[in-house]
């Protein structure tokens, strides 16, 4: 009813009638039976009861909605065999295709991520080779996350994250598990793969693009024991940072950081391969790296290389 009909009922209400011409602003007065002629003198409008009204009103309502539920019913009933016929004619490839969506966007990546840990009872499976402490959006991703995670813990599921070594004391990172409350466990690895969310081993999200505003989720079964297997590994190879920290040997004053970075170098990488692998800006990368040549005494990219060989660094952190 518009906001003409509601004030010229409620003013027939108060009066006991109104004037028909009254009443031509707000005809559906007349069409839902709120207002009708008086008996012997039909320029004159009755107020029907407020209750009696609301009643019928109400009564057709429930009347659309079985009808409704009544077609819903047929339809599924239609369509059953229908939906079992084209089930046993799909092929593994539209199988395949199915069970992979691209999301486009941070907001819909964030809700297709929020809907499946909703829906999870068991656990949820991280690796997470950066983080975005900087900015409104990672404060804003930081406290979203942090809600959605709680409440997978208050259901009595379990959080398993891994990070590299470079982000063991990251205070964004430390102050993350602290607010936590359940089984939250965290370690880190030299290196790691690119992100991975995987939810109760059913479906996963990775990245689909390097500025992470593409996504895949995946649902194919064949993957997601892929991603599971892969995550198992790489756990009972890390080494625990959270609840219980387990600390990184430093072998003859090479720290754990300077050894991968040492490890990368030997394979031939560029200081900018190196600062992604192990979750690192450029600059930070090359500091570490001038650190480790003036600790074994080179002068030179190439020399570098032939002391971390002659040195036996790698040999020794693989034997420790």
């Amino acid at each position: 009813m518009c906001e003409a009909g509601t004030e010229v009922y409620a003013h027939a209400l108060r009066e006991g009638r109104i004037r028909d011409e009254a009443a031509k602003a707000a005809p559906c007065l007349i069409d839902a039976g709120l207002l009708h002629p008086v008996i012997g003198d039909p320029s004159w409008l009755e107020p029907a009861s407020p209750a009696t009204a609301l009643h019928r009103l109400l009564r057709g309502i429930e009347e659309r909605i079985a009808e409704e539920r009544r077609r819903e019913e047929w339809l599924a009933t239609v369509f059953e065999p229908l939906l079992r016929a084209a089930e046993r004619s799909r092929t593994p490839a539209d199988i395949g295709a199915s069970a992979i969506t691209l999301l486009s966007g941070v907001e819909q990546i964030n809700t297709a991520i929020t809907e499946a840990m909703a829906e999870a009872k068991q656990e949820m499976l991280c690796i997470q080779p950066h983080t975005h402490q900087h900015g409104t959006r990672g404060q804003e991703g930081q406290a979203s996350s942090i809600g959605r995670d709680q409440a997978l813990l208050a259901r009595g599921a379990r959080i398993r994250t891994l990070y590299p070594h470079t982000l063991r004391h990251s205070p964004f990172v430390l102050d993350r598990y602290e607010q936590l409350r359940g089984d939250a466990e965290a370690r880190t690895l030299d290196q790691v793969t690119d992100r991975l969310i995987l939810v109760d081993r059913t479906v996963a999200f990775i990245p689909a693009d390097a500025e992470r505003t593409l996504a895949l989720e995946i649902r194919h079964p064949t993957l997601i024991s892929f991603f599971a297997t892969t995550f198992d590994r790489l756990w009972h190879l890390a080494t625990p940072m959270y609840p219980d920290a387990v600390q990184l040997p430093v072998i003859d004053g090479i720290t754990p950081r300077q050894r991968a970075i040492a490890r990368l170098l030997v394979e031939g990488h560029t200081d900018t391969a190196i600062a992604d692998r192990l979750g690192l800006n450029v600059r930070t990368a090359r500091l570490h790296i001038a650190k480790l040549a003036a600790q074994l005494g080179s002068e030179s990219r190439a020399q570098l290389g032939y002391l971390i060989g002659q040195s036996g660094i790698l040999e020794r952190e693989s034997t420790s």
